[in-house]
């Protein structure tokens, strides 16, 4: 059984004093495929070094996450440019539009939200998208490039059966479920239960959104098992199959 994490931040600071630790659970628990999101220049170094040191099971992506995105963005995003040059990368994420923390950034949000999207299928990468408060902001861009060249993933997928249909119609993407599919009144459950498995990936976004019992706890990838448990309730198949299938799926996205 391989288990796949296909969003997680493990080279943040809040892995600084056990990271090792962290990982080797990972690999005990058979989570042994971490796809890593990059959030802006900050982040790059410190991606790099863990996939120097766990080539085979760690794989970046480049991006610039939406609340990262500032009126540099565009000299940012040439720097990505040439980064791509010299270095393997997965996908062009995690990238998109976050209305929560500042709705008055959102032109450029836009702005830098499609232009990567145009360097991901010119590079011929998946793009992992943040949508928070704004799937309709999201779904208009996407239906203005989607085409059979665009893939990826809505990562922390949180919205309704509707939204989660419209993710499902572009055919080249999945749908990322974390933590709060665990959550007692958050009511993703009953959504993903009317997802067939063939259209979801896991992740945990760790360090961030901890899936019960480890809820308002750091979150880490070897959590994933959780999500996967939860995930094969809903479903009413075995850990196994979720594993398998959900892994699958992350193949056929990312290419490995």
């Amino acid at each position: 059984m391989i288990l796949t994490d296909t969003h997680t931040h493990l080279y943040a600071n809040q892995f600084d004093e056990d990271r090792e630790e962290m990982i080797k659970r990972c690999f005990d628990d058979e989570i042994t495929r971490l796809f890593l999101p990059n959030i802006d220049t900050t982040s790059v170094d410190g991606m790099m070094e863990l996939v120097y040191q766990y080539p085979e099971n760690c794989f970046p992506m480049i991006g610039i996450h939406p609340c990262s995105v500032n009126e540099n963005w565009r000299k940012e995003l040439d720097d990505y440019v040439e980064l791509l040059k010299k270095n393997k990368f997965y996908a062009i994420g995690e990238i998109g539009i976050d209305l929560y923390w500042d709705k008055t950034t959102l032109g450029i949000q836009q702005a830098a939200f499609e232009a990567q999207i145009i360097l991901a299928k010119e590079k011929k990468l998946p793009i992992v998208i943040h949508a928070r408060d704004s799937f309709d902001e999201i779904f208009k861009i996407v239906d203005k490039h989607n085409d059979e060249n665009l893939t990826g993933i809505f990562h922390c997928f949180t919205g309704t059966k509707e939204q989660a249909q419209k993710i499902i119609g572009y055919k080249g993407f999945m749908i990322g479920i974390g933590g709060v599919v665990t959550f007692k009144n958050a009511g993703l459950d009953k959504v993903v239960k009317e997802i067939p498995m063939e259209h979801l990936v896991l992740e945990t976004d760790s360090p961030y959104l901890a899936p019960h019992p480890y809820r308002g706890k750091r979150n880490e990838s070897s959590f994933l098992k959780v999500i996967a448990h939860k995930i094969a309730e809903i479903h009413e198949v075995s850990l196994e199959e979720v594993a398998n299938i959900t892994t699958e799926n992350s193949k056929a996205i990312f290419g490995i």
